[in-house]
Order: structure tokens, then sequence, then C-alpha cells
């Protein structure tokens, strides 16, 4: 039982690593494609600040543990969350080999469903919970939509006779300030879901009450994986969300950072686990729709939108056959 307990933690680190350099671009992309900063830069700006913001905050990981299913109902919990982050790493590298921002999240939160079900059947998802995180992870990204759409054009508004070449060399200071604000409000939501994965483990095999904290140690070891992880960076991902939806100019890359902070934020506020993939890409198609509609390149966010929409049930379908696999042996 302790070598599984190690191995969970070993994965959850993993999961956290990869998830740093798979959704490194969506915090710094907009940046690095105006050159407002570097692309080392900018990936160092982006690896400090989603350690400070994993350190900042536990209230997702405590959803996490909780709310998709109860850890004390699981007969052998850790066979059904080390099949969950075997499931989400394969998914989550998968897509970055090929340079689709998916989402984490869903890869995550659809692999513990399905390994569960796996495991027991569908008494065993916690149904109250379950549907807060997906009604969050459906509202955010047309939240972010929205909120894109409305700031851009109150953009539009004020700086309607201003200097473009002034303002944009303006803007590109400023995207300086809303990348590291993006990049924190990352780490605020995304280092939190292995936290919530390790407390799961070990509430689930009582090394842990049902109502205890997350412990410093593993806050750290999460925040930590996720600041390397982020300093490796996702150069394919950068170039898909930061120069395939449309073409991002300054002014269009702070609209867009302060739309997916403040959606992120929020969600973290309300201790939900969302994706800042959808969060961030959304919030981009907002800015862009509200600029030139035909400026979009709406291939790109059909591509993102179906890979969004399969991730749930693919994820939690390799998880219940990772699941199976790992019971023959454990």
């Amino acid at each position: 039982m302790e070598i599984l307990i190690i191995l969970v933690v070993i994965g959850a680190l993993a999961f956290d690593f990869i998830n740093g350099f798979h959704d490194t671009a969506n915090s710094i992309a907009t940046s690095v494609s105006t050159k407002a900063l570097r692309p080392r830069q900018a990936i160092l700006l982006a690896a400090i600040m989603n350690f400070v913001g994993a350190m900042t905050f536990t209230g997702v990981a405590k959803s996490i543990s909780k709310d998709i299913v109860d850890p004390f109902t699981l007969e052998n919990g850790s066979v059904v969350i080390l099949a969950a982050l075997i499931s989400a790493i394969f998914w989550n590298l998968l897509t970055w080999y090929y340079g689709i921002p998916s989402s984490s999240s869903h890869a995550i939160i659809g692999s513990i469903a399905g390994a569960a079900l796996a495991s027991a059947g569908f008494g065993a998802l916690n149904y109250g919970g379950f549907l807060k995180i997906i009604q969050a992870l459906i509202l955010s990204p047309i939240l972010a939509f929205a909120a894109g759409y409305i700031v851009y054009s109150i953009f539009k508004v004020v700086f309607k006779n201003a200097n473009l070449t002034k303002t944009n060399r303006n803007f590109r200071y400023m995207q300086i300030a809303t990348a590291a604000l993006q990049s924190y409000s990352h780490g605020t939501n995304d280092a939190q879901k292995a936290m919530g994965i390790i407390t799961m483990a070990l509430i689930a095999n009582g090394y842990l009450g049902a109502n205890a904290e997350v412990p410093f140690w593993v806050q750290l070891a999460c925040a930590t994986a996720m600041g390397l992880g982020t300093s490796v960076g996702g150069w394919k991902i950068i170039k898909t969300v930061g120069g395939k939806i449309m073409k991002i100019r300054p002014i269009n890359g702070v609209a867009a950072d302060l739309t997916g902070a403040a959606v992120i934020f929020g969600a973290t506020w309300l201790h939900v686990p969302v994706s800042t993939t959808h969060v961030i890409s959304s919030g981009i198609l907002g800015v862009g729709a509200s600029h030139r509609l035909k400026g979009v390149k709406w291939d790109t966010a059909q591509r993102m939108l179906i890979t969004w929409v399969i991730t749930l049930p693919i994820s939690a379908g390799i998880a219940a056959i990772c699941y199976f696999i790992l019971n023959l042996f454990f």
C-alpha cells in the first residue's frame, strides 16, 4: 500500500510538471507573440508567478479531493488515483505533441471519474460536487468569451482617437504586468489539482482525516513541480494560442490577459477548478470577435473546441482501461 502511495505522489508531481509546460503557453503566448517579452524572459516570469500562485490558495485542492468522488467509498483508492494520473498524463503529452491546447483540467477530472466508475460503479461519484465542477468547466469559457468581447469593446471606445504606434508601445509594457498576473492566476488554480489528488490518496488510505487541510509539504511539492514544468516551456502550444487564433497586437493581448486572469481568479475564489486553457483561449476569441470577426481563425477555434469536448469521455475511457490493467498487478 505504501508503494502505491509513493507512486501516486510521483505521478501527481509528474502531472503537475507536465501541466506546467503544457499550459505555460496559455499565460505567456500573447506577450511572446507581440514581442513584449522574449520567450526566455516570459517563461522565467511564468515559472516564478506560477509557483507563487500555487503557494497562495488550497480551496480548489479541497474540491478535487472530495467533490468528484468520496475517497472513503473507494475500496482500492490508490489504484483508482494512479490510473487517473496515468490517463491524464498520457492525454496531456499526446495533445502537447500535436500542439493542441487541450484542457489538463478536463483530462484529470474525466480520468478520476472514469477510474472510479471502473472500480465501484456509478455509486462512486459525488454527483452534487461533480456537477458543480462540470458546470464551472462549461460556463467559464463562455464567461471568458463574453468578458473578452466587452473588455476590448471598452478599449476601442477609450482609445479610439489615440495614436496607434504610441498606444501599442504603452500596451506592450503593460503586457509584462498582465502576463505576470495571468501566470499567477494560473498557479492559483491549476497547481491545486495535483494537491487535491495527493490529498485524496492520503485520505483514502487513512493518513489524513476527512476534513484535513492540504499538508504544507504537498503544497510546496506541487508548486515546485508546476514551476519547474513551466520553466521547460511549451513552444508548440505557444504558436497555436499566440498566433493561430488571431493576429495579436499589444492592446489585444492586454485585454485577453485581464479577461483570463479575472475569470480564473473568480473560479479560485469560489473553490472550483476550471480549465485555464479554455478560459484564456476563449478570452482571446472574445477579443478577436470584438476586434474583427473575420480576423479570427475559426478553423483553429473549431479544432480546439472538438478537443475540449472529447477530452472528458476519452480520458475517462483511458483511465478505466488503466484501472483494469493496474488492478491485475495490485
